[in-house]
């Protein structure tokens, strides 16, 4: 579809100004202009929908679509594997997400095959697998399979969760060859995590000196690191080392944040996956002691939230669902609106996750010059937030200018 104009909606545009009803000229894929249009095409009508940006998800796991432990232990195909990697990219689009950042998991295959359009799903940005330390978060091997055997899950051009490090240079070689593979930024795993079992939330993981040689390999590519981290001293050491973002981050403190705020790092929080871990450890293919682990953390992440808007770090959005449960992407803007507004979650969702995924200018705003990326959705979810949460109530998404869903 060359040249549309959807009549009706009220327009949401991703700034944080309040809705207005505006009709939207959709040429060549970008927005040409908004207001009414006299030029003879095809009109969408929109009357009673809410139009916002296409969602952004800063931190997905495409390659963690099935369930965990029998991914990593042999028990399923490739060919399943697979199939569920594509469903899960094409719930993303149901769900109103147009554009994610994968932060570990797929290899450089997956988002190629999404862009030549052979399988639905959104634009994906890709740090291919994570790195982590030898043993590190991010490392799911059986308790008594020998580390070397650990590259032995990945699948080439399909899926790989992590490549191990043991000192810095081992990290170099291992950074330049997840841009081989397709990355397009690269995430460290700083500190321990929820979903492991050899290690602590408390641990921290990987040097300064080690996190500053990926921070040096990013930047010769002109592109940045992201790091997993939950604990105030692995943060310290990932900003001093110049990373530009810190995903989860549930016990940053008020002085990190400041610290944060002042080098220009953002953060992305993740409550469903810690909603999920509560309440479906079993649906995610994870043993009970996961849950266990995840006691607390939504909690001390509610704190960071607080911590970091209160020092003025940008602050992005990120469901980080893993497991085949992934259709309710948009459980994340209903989570953040209530601790927030639902204009907050909005932002976050759009212009601010743009902005950190290095794509202002080009999506998260509606704007004329930018790509057509936006939702339809029946009602107002700035109203009602539960609405982004339930993909029935995305009508109409539009991506590059092309309709990939319509329920009307």
């Amino acid at each position: 579809m060359g040249w549309f104009q959807v009549v009706g909606a009220s327009v949401a545009d991703g700034s944080g100004r309040d809705p207005v009803d505006l009709d939207v000229t959709v040429e060549d894929g970008r927005i040409a202009r908004l207001g009414a249009s006299d030029a003879p095409g095809e009109r969408l009508n929109a009357g009673g929908l809410t139009m916002t940006p296409g969602l952004i998800d800063a931190h997905v796991h495409l390659g963690l679509s099935s369930p965990i432990q029998p991914q990593f232990s042999f028990q399923l195909s490739a060919a399943e594997i697979a199939a569920d990697i594509f469903a899960t990219a094409g719930s993303a689009l149901d769900a109103g997400f147009t554009t994610v950042r994968d932060t570990g998991g797929i290899d450089g295959g997956v988002v190629t095959t999404i862009a030549k359009g052979k399988v639905r799903g959104p634009r994906v940005l890709s740090c291919g697998p994570v790195q982590c330390q030898t043993g590190g978060h991010g490392y799911y091997g059986a308790d008594w399979e020998p580390t070397e055997l650990w590259s032995s899950h990945h699948i080439p051009g399909l899926c790989a969760l992590s490549m191990m490090a043991g000192n810095a240079d081992e990290l170099r070689g291992n950074v330049r060859e997840a841009f081989r593979r397709g990355a397009s930024f690269l995430k460290l795993c700083v500190t321990g995590g929820v979903v492991g079992a050899h290690d602590r939330l408390s641990d921290t993981q990987f040097t300064v000196d080690e996190i500053a040689v990926a921070v040096q390999e990013a930047a010769a590519r002109g592109t940045y690191v992201t790091v997993h981290a939950h604990n105030n001293e692995g943060i310290r050491n990932a900003v001093e080392a110049g990373v530009r973002c810190v995903e989860h981050g549930s016990d940053l403190d008020e002085s990190t944040a400041a610290l944060m705020a002042a080098r220009d790092v953002a953060l992305v929080p993740t409550f469903a996956v810690v909603e999920q871990l509560l309440h479906d450890t079993a649906g995610a293919g994870l043993g009970e002691s996961t849950r266990d682990r995840v006691l607390g953390v939504r909690e001390r992440m509610v704190s960071a939230l607080h911590a970091a808007k209160e020092a003025g770090v940008r602050i992005g959005l990120g469901s980080d669902l893993i497991g085949p449960a992934q259709a309710r992407r948009g459980e994340e803007l209903k989570l953040r609106a209530e601790l927030e507004t639902p204009m907050d979650a909005l932002v976050a969702a759009t212009k601010t996750n743009a902005e950190i995924l290095g794509l202002s200018g080009q999506v998260g705003v509606i704007a004329p010059g930018l790509q057509a990326d936006f939702v339809l959705w029946k009602g107002n979810p700035l109203e009602n937030p539960k609405l982004f949460a339930d993909p029935a109530n995305a009508a109409v998404v539009v991506q590059a200018g092309r309709i990939v869903k319509d329920l009307r």
